[in-house]
This record gives C-alpha cells, structure tokens and sequence, in this order.
C-alpha cells in the first residue's frame, strides 16, 4: 500500500512546488514593473543622467560619451518604455545587465557580485548573534515565565525590538567612537569593523526570535511527553536537552532562513552608517544619482533573494506537513 502511494505523493510535492515557483515568477515580474515604472515617471531621462546628477557620478568625461552611447543604444529617448524594459529583463535573466552610470568601467552584475557577499557576511553574524543570545533568554523567560525575570526580559527584547537598527547604530557609535574611543566608526578594513554593525542589525531579530524560542519551549512543556518525563523522576537537566529543546528549537529553522534573507535585503542604513562598501550602499548611491541599471539591478537581486527563501520555506513546510500540499493542491 506504501509503495503504490509513494507516486501521488511525489507528485504532490512536485505540483506544491511548481505552484511556489510559479508565485515567486508573478513576484519578480511585478516587482521589475512597479521598479521600471517609478523610473520612468521621474522626472529626467536615462540617457541625460549626468545633467540630473551634476557631478556625483564619478564619471570621466572621456567615460560618459562611451557610456551615454551604450545607454543610447539600450534606453535612448527614441526607443519604447516597453522596449527598454525588455532589454534589461533579458539582460538580468542572462546575468547581463550592462554597465553602471555612477561606475561605468563596471558591469551591474559584477557590482552585486562583489557587494553581495559583505552584506552577506553581515546579515550571518548577526544572525549568529542573535540566537546566541536569544535562545538562552527564551529558554529562562520559559521556565520562569509570569515571574519578576520573565517579565523584565520579555520588556527588555520588546524594547530593542522597537529601537531601529540604524538609531542603535548612531548610539553604538557616540558611546564606542565618540565616548570611549574604542573602535573605528567604520569602513571594512578589519574584524574590528564588523562589532557595531552586527550588534546593530542583530538587536531586532534576537528579540524576536527570544520571544518565539518562549512560546515554543512554554508549548512544548504542556507536552504530555515531557510531563511523562518529569513525573519518572528525569533531572530537569537531561529532561530540558533531550525533550524540550530538541524539539522546541527545531521550528527555527523555518524562522531563521527569511530573517537571514531579510537582513541580506535590509542593510542599506547601516551600510551607508558605518560606510561598509556592501550592496545596500550601492543600492542608496544608484537611487540618489538616478543610476537605472544599478537600481534595478540591485532591486531585483533582493526582491528575488527574499522570493527564493520564502519559496525554500514553503517547500519546507509542504515536505514536513502534508496538510500543507493538500491546501495548496485543492
């Protein structure tokens, strides 16, 4: 009976999964258009950027003609608005997408690439950060949970959870840099440079997964496993390790992955705080100097960095609970 079941269920899965894939494309597409179309209703063209920009392009003048005449070529004036669209979208499927305005002895592609992997690095150690300190004040907050410690931790997350991550950063940097004089207040050149950003992006994320680490272990202490545990005598040790976070942290890894995306895609003021060369930073220069590939380029990159994990999560999900694919599926 196993075996002949074996086929429908992978293609449940099968179907579960091309129906995700199919949102996360409507996703990007939309995305794309809504991105593209803000660009062409500003105010200015693509081709006569520099006029917009003044001198904040870093553009060489024997540079912008070689430029202006590739822009020319790609979303000159005489040229379609559905054109130009088409253009850059077969560009960016291709890895393509041209050279940069503001840095035009570089490709978009090569920027991200480049770019890609600080803020990477950030978003990773912040995340590390925060379940380091975020699952032992869960855990506590659980076994003393309505008591005097319980609340005064809970208050505590809530409250840096509320702080915006660059807010803490401008703090961090009047009391480490101004105050002590303990570390640089920026740049990438060092492990010292890394301190301030990644305890500024992870204050918001350790607070909440602290507050979701609570409920999980509370929900799992009602288990009558775990009450089965105890009542046999089990050290309350041995019982919180084998029972309760065993099975109480397993559920993170479904939450981790969109906060680690979320961070990739969400470093753009404290990138440019601490003035960390990552894809945020680039991603503020190309909308301030009105560069359309950059812009579009680096938007696309995190709308489909955010798509792709919650489409990770989804398959996840419909692998780990069938009734998942059957609400999908029906």
């Amino acid at each position: 009976m196993a075996a002949r079941n074996t086929p429908s269920a992978a293609g449940g899965i099968g179907l579960f999964a091309v129906k995700r894939l199919a949102r996360a494309i409507v996703t990007l597409a939309l995305v794309s258009l809504m991105t593209f179309g803000l660009l062409q209703a500003a105010p200015g063209d693509f081709t006569d950027l520099s006029a917009v920009t003044s001198g904040a392009t870093m553009t060489a003048q024997g540079q912008r003609a070689e430029v202006m005449s590739s822009f020319s070529q790609r979303y000159g004036p005489e040229i379609p608005a559905w054109q130009q669209y088409l253009i850059f979208m077969r560009g960016a499927v291709t890895w393509d997408m041209g050279p940069s305005y503001k840095y035009p002895s570089r490709q978009v592609q090569d920027i991200i690439a480049e770019a890609f992997p600080v803020s990477a690095t950030l978003a990773v150690l912040a995340v590390m950060l925060s379940l380091l300190v975020a699952v032992p004040i869960g855990v506590i907050s659980a076994r003393r949970r309505n008591g005097w410690l319980d609340n005064t931790l809970m208050f505590l997350v809530t409250a840096l959870h509320s702080v915006p991550n660059y807010l803490l950063g401008a703090f961090l940097i009047i009391i480490l840099v101004g105050g002590l004089h303990l570390l640089p207040s920026g740049g990438w050149s060092g492990p010292e440079n890394m301190i301030m950003p990644v305890i500024a992006l992870a204050m918001g994320p350790m607070a909440m997964l602290a507050r979701y680490v609570r409920s999980s272990v509370i929900e799992t202490l009602r288990e009558d496993y775990v009450t089965t545990a105890v009542a046999k005598g089990g050290p309350s040790g041995i019982v919180m390790s084998r029972h309760v976070l065993r099975n109480s942290l397993i559920p993170l890894v479904t939450v981790v992955g969109p906060i680690m995306a979320g961070l990739m895609s969400g470093t753009v003021f404290i990138e440019t705080l601490f003035r960390i060369p990552g894809l945020g930073t680039y991603f503020t220069g190309a909308a301030t100097s009105r560069d359309m590939p950059l812009l579009m380029g680096t938007t696309l990159f995190f709308a489909a960095l955010l798509v792709l994990t919650n489409v990770l999560v989804d398959l996840s999900y419909g692998l780990l609970d069938p009734r998942t694919r059957m609400g999908a599926t029906s």
